[in-house]
């Protein structure tokens, strides 16, 4: 590169915070005016339901009861047809972000395959391999187990449920299907059965093991393993280019995702859980605090520049609310930061099957708050065996929207909580989901460059054509 010729610079992260106020002021306005209608309707369903139930619970003539029930079904019928009208009016906003997300996608499982092969093949054996996956493993497991932990000391000090006084769902609702726990159903999570089926659904954690053993197998045969080496590069190359267009969709995305959830829920629900939402985030900045000071005792004030070259990936998995969005930009800003395409390749997919920071804090923090709201005491051995119990079911679990929601569903369960309990979140997960998102992408990629100056192979920064 002619050191004359400055790079260009890159203005995403201001275009998507421009988004992000354009959509949050549109989507008020809808709410106030092009769906006042619809949500006047729900407000007013939901009162008569709520009522209903109130009376059911005192009620005890036989006759009286099955006449409040069908009252209730007709007004669930109805709550159904004006939510489905109010998505109807908001579907081409939501489809920006639909779209976006879906050519993410697309990219993913190639970008993860590709780049994993690439660098595990470039490790050049097995010990290689099984030094750097137990220094990256080990990272992980402390990180998980410190977030777990955090999660848990922060929603015993707040006690959310208990102070916001929430009312309880009926018991008999069903919420979202809880997730298997037991050692079979996660063994079969883990190995794929085709990786054609696993690139499919997006299954990071089953491509990863598949492209272990591919890489592996690739190295060990040396001399012809370099040309399905320089292939997969060049395959890796192509994508990440790819990854690069479909970026400049990004702002409309989030644009279109703000407007969504904003129109639709409206700023009210921020002052209805301000506490609830205001304590996690609180929480999630001590775990930030954590992750940058475990950073800087390794990368000392390389820790500072990481922080400020990640910023772009972090502002994207927020407004998206998926840390799979951020994948393809997080790999390119670390290589950008001098950690070797090698390292990157190995470290990062797996932290997106293991070191879930953000949702593993979540979790913790959700499950005892659901606990808290139904005025359930659990002690501290049971809640460390929900932390353990979290710590394995997590594994694998997709950077995605609401994922999360599907272990705890599971894990409540397992602890005898009211799985409707999840009715308590639901409004409100997309605003927490945003911020559990972006701590992943802080997580993976301070976990990434951590690893790779224990290996020494962090370079000093390069400039961002040079990727």
């Amino acid at each position: 590169m002619d050191p004359a010729v400055k790079p260009k610079k890159s203005f995403l992260t201001t275009y998507i915070i421009i988004a992000m106020i354009l959509g949050v002021t549109l989507g008020f306005v809808f709410n106030k005016n092009y769906l006042a209608e619809e949500n006047s309707k729900l407000a007013s369903i939901e009162n008569s339901i709520r009522a209903l139930n109130s009376s059911l619970r005192v009620a005890t003539d036989t006759t009286v009861i099955r006449s409040m029930e069908q009252e209730k079904k007709v007004l669930s019928k109805s709550k159904n047809a004006v939510l489905s009208s109010r998505d109807k009016k908001m579907e081409p906003f939501d489809l920006l972000a639909d779209v976006f997300l879906r050519l993410i996608k697309m990219i993913v499982a190639p970008l993860v395959f590709t780049t994993l092969v690439v660098g595990v093949a470039k490790l050049g054996d097995i010990n290689s391999v099984g030094r750097i996956g137990g220094k990256t493993l080990l990272w992980f497991i402390s990180a998980s187990l410190v977030s777990l932990l955090l999660g848990m000391i922060m929603v015993n000090v707040f006690k959310p449920g208990i102070r916001m006084d929430l009312p309880l769902p009926e018991v008999g609702d069903v919420v979202i299907a809880n997730a298997g726990l037991s050692v079979k159903t996660f063994l079969y999570h883990v190995f794929p059965t085709s990786v054609i089926d696993a690139m499919a659904k997006n299954e990071i954690l089953q491509i990863v093991v598949f492209s272990l053993l591919f890489g592996v197998g690739t190295a060990a045969i040396g001399e012809q393993g370099k040309v399905v080496i320089t292939f997969m590069d060049a395959a890796a190359h192509v994508i990440l280019k790819i990854t690069g267009y479909v970026m400049n969709l990004a702002p409309l995305a989030v644009f279109g995702a703000m407007t969504a959830i904003v129109g639709k829920q409206g700023l009210n629900i921020l002052t209805t859980y301000s506490i609830f939402i205001s304590e996690f985030y609180f929480a999630l900045l001590i775990l930030w605090l954590v992750l940058f000071l475990a950073g800087f005792a390794v990368l000392r004030r390389r820790a500072i520049e990481l922080m400020k070259i990640i910023r772009q990936p972090i502002v994207l998995a927020f407004s998206t609310s998926s840390s799979e969005a951020a994948f393809p930009l997080t790999m390119e800003k670390l290589q950008r930061f001098g950690c070797k395409n090698k390292i990157v390749s190995f470290v990062l997919p797996l932290g997106y099957s293991f070191n879930l920071d953000g949702s593993m804090m979540y979790m913790t923090f959700a499950s005892l708050f659901i606990a808290q709201s139904y005025a359930i005491d659990l002690p501290l051995a049971t809640q460390l065996s929900m932390l353990l119990v979290l710590m394995l079911t997590s594994k694998g679990i997709a950077g995605v929207p609401r994922a999360s929601l599907v272990v705890i569903a599971g894990t409540l369960a397992t602890f005898n909580i009211p799985e409707a309990g999840l009715a308590l979140l639901l409004g409100i997960d997309p605003l927490l989901d945003m911020g559990r998102s972006a701590t992943n992408v802080v997580g993976n990629s301070i976990a990434t460059a951590v690893v790779s100056k224990w290996e020494n192979s962090l370079e000093g920064p390069l400039p961002e054509d040079a990727i």
